[in-house]
């Protein structure tokens, strides 16, 4: 009985650890289909940091060595943004946004499977800007003209730009050696140096900046993608 289960056992670890799966090539690129994601606070936006769903956004490069993979990562975002500042009835910012990052690591596998848990490290850099109009929605203001002669629309850039640490948890689904589709999950730190720069559309145009530095936690509960094995080391 216990020379059965023996043959037993070792079948199934040879099925599962098959040859090391991605484990057995050089290199893997990849794609990140879909990403849920928090973004960095825009100024005073009422609702804290937005989250968003983003599509083909980043990519991915990892160099294999054994349980190690050393990463590299890159991601660009560009969509339009429409928010309150400050409080609800205050401000309206209409406007473009911008970010990417860069970021490099490593991630260890915690097993050859076809099903392989993983934890990675990313350090980086990340730049995140918003330039658009900010209009004043203030209800006291009773009328449109009211409200243009009064306080007029400002012009606003703001920008942060800044380090990241990311903890990184996934796992990767091995279909067939060449290729693996892989979940995510991470919290991202970052701290940014922050400008904000505002010029009011009136005849003076007179510009005010100001400048902080600040500390966010960013959640992206989900990303998936796809990874390509080359470079076999047989």
């Amino acid at each position: 009985m216990i020379k059965t289960c023996l043959v037993i056992f070792l079948v199934m670890l040879s099925t599962l650890a098959y040859s090391q799966s991605n484990g057995d090539y050089l290199y893997s690129v990849g794609v990140r289909g879909y990403s849920y994601m928090q973004m960095p606070k825009i100024m005073n936006q009422t609702a804290g940091n937005s989250y968003v769903n983003s599509a083909f956004n980043s990519f991915i490069l990892k160099f294999n060595d054994n349980l190690f993979s050393y990463r590299l990562n890159g991601s660009y975002m560009s969509r339009n943004e429409s928010f309150s500042n400050n409080c609800e009835s205050c401000e309206i910012l209409t406007g473009k946004m911008k970010d990417y990052s860069f970021k490099v690591g490593f991630e260890k596998n915690f097993n050859y499977s076809k099903f392989q848990p993983y934890f990675a490290l990313d350090l980086g850099y990340r730049s995140n800007k918003f330039d658009g109009i900010s209009t004043n929605i203030n209800p006291i203001l009773n009328s449109p003209s009211d409200l243009a002669m009064a306080i007029p629309q400002n012009q606003v850039i703001a920008t942060k730009e800044g380090f990241t640490i990311t903890p990184v948890l996934g796992i990767k689904i091995n279909p067939v050696k060449q290729f693996s589709i892989f979940v995510e999950t991470n919290l991202e730190f970052y701290y940014s140096y922050e400008r904000q720069e505002s010029v009011p559309q009136d005849a003076l145009n007179i510009r005010s900046l100001n400048k902080f530095h600040k500390t966010e936690y960013l959640l992206n509960p989900v990303s998936v993608g796809i990874q390509f094995h080359l470079g076999s080391k047989n």
